[in-house]
């Protein structure tokens, strides 16, 4: 580009303006700023090789150049992060979290502590305040994880518990109930 005017500061800092409208300041240590004809398209090239963009909305996106990393904060303040495994992280304002893994898991993160992961085979896992866990497998199987059991729902209607002590109640559509002790031996069954 054609160079209308440059001036150079007693700080060493140059300024040049070009034809097209465009300023450009370069810096003693190597940063260097453009900003666009428009007067709201700014970009700053700092030493260390980060990047910085202002564009016209007020997004900024800033790449640093060590982590290979892109953080971008939209005006309406959500902040997106690409990071250089292919990991996506949005940080929304309300504070929930969505991160998508490289894989293409992805977990949301909400404000009252829940989580809940969403995995590429289409198991869902989700996590209460309170630690307990409901996984719902893709094969209409159902898991439900709690402090006192753990329990598997088959799509048949067949419910299997596994209690902390160890027992395991198994409940079959038929209303057949098997109780089993912790070393698997039957200890009722209501065989019907």
């Amino acid at each position: 580009e054609e160079i209308q005017r440059e001036t150079t500061y007693p700080d060493g800092k140059v300024e040049k303006v070009l034809k097209n409208g465009c300023h450009l300041v370069f810096f003693p240590n190597g940063t260097w700023k453009k900003v666009g004809s428009d007067g709201k398209t700014v970009t700053i090239t700092f030493f260390n090789g980060d990047v910085k963009q202002i564009m016209p909305d007020q997004t900024v996106i800033y790449y640093y150049a060590d982590a290979k990393t892109t953080h971008t904060t939209y005006s309406d303040g959500l902040e997106v992060l690409q990071f250089s495994n292919g990991q996506i992280e949005k940080h929304y304002p309300d504070g929930k979290k969505e991160i998508t893994f490289p894989d293409q898991t992805i977990k949301n993160l909400f404000t009252d502590g829940q989580e809940e992961s969403i995995f590429p085979d289409g198991t869902i896992v989700r996590v209460q305040r309170d630690g307990s866990k409901t996984i719902e497998f893709n094969n209409g199987q159902r898991e439900l994880h709690t402090s006192q059991f753990k329990r598997r729902e088959y799509p048949d209607g067949t419910v299997k518990t596994v209690y902390m002590n160890g027992e395991q109640e198994t409940k079959y559509v038929s209303g057949r109930v098997r109780v089993k002790d912790k070393d698997g031996n039957i200890i009722m069954d209501t065989k019907v």
